[in-house]
């Protein structure tokens, strides 16, 4: 099996050949340059939908951050984190609540409000299965929250855990403990 080049690479290797000029569309350079793009494309949609994985994963991150921030309190409960989350939910639903209300009679719905309506099912689907949140159990992954500088990069400190509704206690530290 051949070697996997970069499709810069791949380019420069075909400009550089003989008949630089000249492709046919059943050819071994064609061949080798699409499949070259199509790897390239790929790794780039790979790339960005981790990304914007990571920009979700941190926006109930950087809410915790501002609630927590000039706090003192040193850990927080099981109850208290859930409440986080629920606020957390609570901010798009009174954002929708007001949608609604400027919603004239025989329109359709706006586009943002279909988005948040989508937004606020998935969030709660989340906390229904279980949210991954830091773990503010943990002192010093609160202390950490709280000198937090909102990048992705600093997260890796942070002791996460999941956090459903119907959960009735912290998992042990051993447990389900997850190091992001």
């Amino acid at each position: 099996m051949p070697i996997a080049h970069s499709l810069s690479k791949v380019t420069k290797n075909l400009s550089k050949a003989k008949s630089a000029g000249s492709m046919h569309i059943k050819g071994r350079k064609f061949k080798q340059l699409n499949r070259a793009t199509v790897r390239d494309k790929k790794l780039q949609q790979r790339k960005l939908d981790s990304i914007e994985k990571k920009s979700n994963e941190l926006v109930i991150v950087s809410y915790i951050h501002t609630q927590i921030e000039n706090e003192t309190q040193p850990s927080y409960t099981l109850e208290e984190i859930k409440g986080f989350i629920e606020s957390f939910i609570d901010e798009d639903r009174e954002k929708l609540s007001e949608m609604e209300k400027e919603h004239r009679k025989g329109r359709p719905i706006s586009t943002k409000q279909k988005i948040l309506q989508e937004k606020i099912k998935h969030e709660e689907h989340m906390f229904e299965t279980g949210y991954k949140v830091p773990d503010l159990s943990d002192e010093e992954t609160v202390k950490r929250l709280r000198n937090w500088n909102g990048t992705t990069g600093a997260t890796t400190g942070f002791k996460f855990i999941h956090v459903s509704k119907q959960m009735t206690n912290l998992p042990s530290t051993n447990v389900e403990v997850e190091m992001k």
